[in-house]
């Protein structure tokens, strides 16, 4: 009988195996050391002989009958001593594991895997090995693996017996994905004459590769295929090791490879040949793919399914969908091959990703109809297809179908549905959904709440967020960078500062002071601010605390200085950032083209661009938009669709933002006919008005062949690329109102209504500022009151609006009366809705109140700007003040405020009606010293009173800035 069966059990037992972990595996506790019975006298030596007779009779049943407690002495006493007889120690050696209160050591784990490797009783050794590795290598565990290996060696020595576990134990732990400890087997094993097996060899390089250690791994096979070792490659060797080639990115180290390989006499298989086309593939150069099939062939090796598979997402990956269809097509016509689950859900994806439905609806219903079955990442990619084009009731069905049926939803299909319920706003069901996954059993993550924190952010709802972050960590769910820089984003584009910094120093309390994209988040909210001093301090801050900045830190500093127009200080950050070691990206140069159209320096523009190409960076979508975008307001048109005709040849498809900036500076340009007909190209023609005679005005233009190249792209890219949407159909509705065309906006308008758009903040105030300076200003105030209904809240540039229609209209009274009423509705006047008031006194010629608005603008805190003055000026000037209009000049020099053309404009008109000629060369030469003197002066033999009176009759009806606000 045991001696411990009579002791009281102990609150913390556990079978023996899992409560034997708790302690050091090298010694047991003193409790359980062997201690000879004082009743019956027996020896420690006595005692093994008995343990040794009754394991040799196989009597396993009567050791534990014998009076005595397991001990490592004990254990090993027998291992040596019935080192010859396996069964008997694999006996006795699960006995002890039974134990409750004892576990065998290190030096018995090795001493029982020789033994058994010994009697070739692989698979209980490996089993026994897999245990120890476990152990050894638990978070708790300070065994080393030099201690087991130097463990392994010396009862190797001892006994004497094959090295055959030394290349079991490397196996075992490159199985175990334990890459650290695998290598130091591999590197010591010849100390004990024993050398890997290809297997062993095979299992290390496959653990490397998964685990992103190429580098690595290409040096083992360096090592193992070396001369001396006897280590001769196989099939999977080459199969890996150009995976590992081609993973690293060097595809032609990779190819080079195989070509060796095959003059060496090795039959490459088809899984390397699928290596390669991922390879390629993967870097976007599913062309080089398509010659690998060629090479196949050549060596009579037949594609399967999966190398189709391959191919279709290589084109998937690139964009081009529709090639990718056709490879699905032509698999069973062309070869016979019918494609499974896995080739439709890439496509599949592919169209869902692409917010192109109907093309998934459609190859999943003909999936379907070949008799294959939907899995669980088809109906996922659906429910996030659905969920991105806000098609929410169809991803909920799709859900309610898949827990009715099969596959079950699991939670990336709550948390895609959930994400779409916050991307709406629409956080009630969000949280319905939160308590759905709840009743189905699916834990609620951490992803969960950053999708749930992402939701209240997009609404504004920081309170309720805040509220979440709280409940979150009272329930243990440990927040993680995402949700800090979620919540912290958050804040910052609320303006709440104060809890911004609040939150983010409660996080550095939590441990989080060396996470480089939380203080990035951080960073980047005082820079979108334009507080760029405050982002330095964050910096420093940073580097105090020992978390040095990286590329993207830098990057979004200089991506502050440039939404400022401080290039000065951008290019300065620019060159520390170089100094560094840190490459240039692409992204820190679209900034740095974005700053220099900002701070009205486009002539520096095509130096970047050289530079770009010189560094090797290729531009992107995201380029060509910063240029397209810049030059359209630069009012360069011909440079913008140079650029958008660059990109297209580059194989980039235009998003709809692109396609806005092409079509607005049009508009502003006045040419409605050429943008309306572009326009035509992804919108719906119907929905268009007068397109047919703009289209017909197109036709018979000089310039009808530039323009038709770009239509023609349009038309190429739309049906692929561009879905109209809030963007592109408010740019129509403020192009319409711009040229002033009312009614045709308000048919437009119905139309979008009948098909579903759902108005926003810039559809109500472009509709609001063309109502307004059409004279329709009741109707705009009702447009006002829509917007209340439906629980927008109309911000200063709305009522700026309002407040222009009114003086336009002649209600000067009531545009006051609404200016009175902003601070009770929570807005502060800015400086357009002074100048507008200004404007409007003084076209009727009240200058006294003009000049009581500019006064409390002043007080106000606002200063006056350019078109104040000129608007002032040019009110004296209407009513021949020209003295007084020369005060404000001065006045506004000395103020700060540098005149524009317009200024100079209005005062020589006002000189020219008075017939004061001197005083307009005088100002004539003022204009040519600050370089504000058109360029056509210079080419045509035309007086400077005549250019400046024939130019200011194009230009002097200045619009106000609230329409760029737009």
């Amino acid at each position: 009988m045991i001696k411990h069966s009579l002791l009281p059990p102990l609150p913390f037992a556990r079978p023996s195996r899992s409560l034997a972990r708790r302690w050091p595996i090298h010694s047991a506790p003193v409790l359980l050391q062997w201690r000879a019975n004082s009743q019956t006298g027996i020896s420690r030596t006595e005692l093994v002989d008995r343990i040794c007779r009754i394991l040799t009779l196989q009597r396993f049943h009567a050791i534990p009958k014998l009076p005595f407690d397991f001990s490592d002495g004990i254990l090993d006493d027998v291992l040596v001593r019935l080192r010859l007889d396996p069964d008997a120690c694999l006996g006795f050696f699960r006995i002890a594991l039974r134990q409750q209160y004892f576990r065998p050591n290190v030096e018995s784990y090795c001493r029982i895997v020789h033994i058994l490797s010994r009697a070739r009783m692989f698979d209980d050794a490996r089993a026994f090995l897999k245990d120890l590795v476990a152990m050894t290598s638990s978070a708790s565990s300070k065994t080393s693996v030099s201690f087991v290996f130097d463990t392994l060696v010396k009862v190797h020595k001892e006994f004497s017996f094959s090295p055959t576990v030394f290349d079991m134990l490397l196996k075992a732990y490159a199985e175990g994905g334990l890459k650290k400890e695998a290598l130091f087997l591999f590197d010591n094993m010849g100390k004990c004459g024993c050398k890997p097996s290809l297997r062993s060899c095979n299992s290390l390089l496959s653990t490397l590769v998964r685990g992103g250690e190429s580098d690595t791994a290409a040096l083992v096979y360096e090592q193992m295929v070396r001369t001396g070792t006897g280590i001769l490659p196989d099939v999977f060797t080459v199969s890996i090791m150009v995976n590992a080639y081609c993973k690293d990115g060097n595809l032609q180290k990779a190819s080079n490879f195989v070509m060796q390989m095959e003059r060496k006499g090795f039959e490459v298989n088809l899984v390397t040949y699928h290596s390669l086309i991922n390879g390629y593939c993967s870097l976007g150069q599913t062309e080089a793919a398509l010659k690998v099939f060629d090479l196949m062939s050549q060596r009579g090796i037949v594609p399967n399914v999966i190398s189709y598979t391959l191919l279709i997402k290589g084109y998937c990956k690139e964009g081009k969908v529709r090639e990718a269809e056709k490879i699905l097509e032509n698999m069973k016509e062309m070869h016979g091959l019918s494609a499974d689950e896995v080739a439709y859900g890439v496509l599949i994806n592919a169209f869902c990703q692409t917010g192109k439905m109907d093309d998934a609806i459609r190859i999943r219903n003909k999936m379907l109809s070949m008799g294959l079955k939907e899995n669980l990442f088809i109906c996922n990619t659906m429910i996030n297809g659905y969920c991105k084009l806000g098609r929410i009731g169809e991803a909920e069905k799709l859900i309610n179908d898949m827990e009715l049926g099969y596959p079950k939803p699991d939670s990336y299909s709550y948390n895609a549905l959930l994400d779409g319920y916050c991307k709406k706003g629409l956080m009630r069901n969000a949280f319905k959904i939160c308590d759905r996954m709840i009743m189905k059993g699916i834990r609620v993550t951490v992803l969960t709440y950053n999708t749930l924190f992402k939701g209240f952010c997009l609404a504004g709802a920081m309170d309720d967020a805040l509220n979440l972050w709280f409940l979150m960590l009272k329930r243990g769910v440990a927040p993680n960078e995402i949700s800090c820089s979620t919540l912290l984003d958050g804040f910052f584009k609320s303006g709440n500062f104060e809890q911004a910094l609040k939150l983010w120093n409660d996080m550095l309390a939590r441990g989080f002071t060396k996470n480089q994209i939380i203080f990035n988040t951080v960073i980047n909210g005082f820079c979108k601010t334009g507080k760029i001093d405050e982002a330095e301090k964050i910096i420093q801050k940073m580097k105090d605390c020992g978390c040095l900045p990286d590329s993207i830190t830098y990057r979004t500093l200089i991506d502050g200085y440039c939404r400022v127009g401080d290039m000065g200080k951008a290019f300065k950050v620019r060159d520390e950032m170089e100094t560094l070691g840190f490459s240039p990206s692409i992204e820190m140069y679209n900034s740095l083209i974005s700053g220099n159209f900002v701070a009205n320096t486009s002539d520096r523009v095509d130096d970047l661009l050289k530079d770009v190409h010189e560094k090797g960076l290729v531009p992107n979508i995201a380029t060509y938009g910063a240029l397209i975008a810049g030059w359209c307001k630069e009012g360069m048109m011909d440079k913008a669709f140079d650029a958008y005709l660059e990109m297209v040849g580059k194989g980039l498809p235009p998003n709809i933002f692109i396609c806005s900036a092409l079509v607005s500076g049009l508009y502003r340009q006045g040419k409605i006919d050429e943008a309306n007909v572009l326009l035509a190209k992804i919108v719906d023609i119907r929905m268009l008005p007068d397109f047919e005679a703009s289209d017909k005005l197109l036709n018979h233009d000089a310039k009808s062949t530039y323009m038709h190249r770009i239509t023609d792209l349009f038309t190429e890219y739309a049906n692929e690329n561009l879905q109209p949407n809030n963007v592109i159909c408010n740019v129509i509705i403020c192009g319409l109102c711009r040229s002033g065309k009312v009614l045709e906006v308000k048919q437009f308008y119905s139309n979008l209504l009948q098909r579903g758009l759902i108005p926003d903040h810039f559809t109500y105030c472009s509709l609001i500022h063309g109502y307004s300076s059409a004279g329709s200003v009741d109707e705009a105030f009702e447009l006002r009151d829509e917007m209340l209904r439906k629980g927008l809240v109309p911000n200063i540039v709305t009522y700026n609006a309002l407040i222009n229609g009114l003086c336009k209209s002649g209600n000067l009274d009531r545009a006051v009366n609404l200016f009175n009423k902003l601070q009770s509705k929570g807005l502060a006047p800015n400086v357009i809705t002074y100048n507008t008031l200004i404007d409007g006194y003084c076209k009727v010629g009240e200058l006294t109140e003009a000049f009581k608005f500019k006064q409390k603008m002043i007080e106000a805190g606002i200063c006056p700007n350019v078109v104040t003055y000129s608007t002032l000026i040019n009110g004296l000037c209407c009513q021949g003040e020209m003295e007084a209009s020369i005060k404000i000049l001065d006045q506004m020099i000395e103020s700060g405020v540098d005149p524009d053309y317009v200024t100079y404009s209005t005062l020589i008109h006002g000189y020219i009606k008075r017939g004061e000629t001197q005083q307009v060369t005088k100002l004539y030469e003022e204009m040519h010293i600050r370089g504000l003197l058109p360029v056509f002066a210079f080419r045509e033999n035309t007086s400077p009173a005549s250019v400046t009176v024939n130019k200011m009759q194009l230009d002097c009806s200045r619009p106000l800035e609230c329409i760029d606000t737009f």
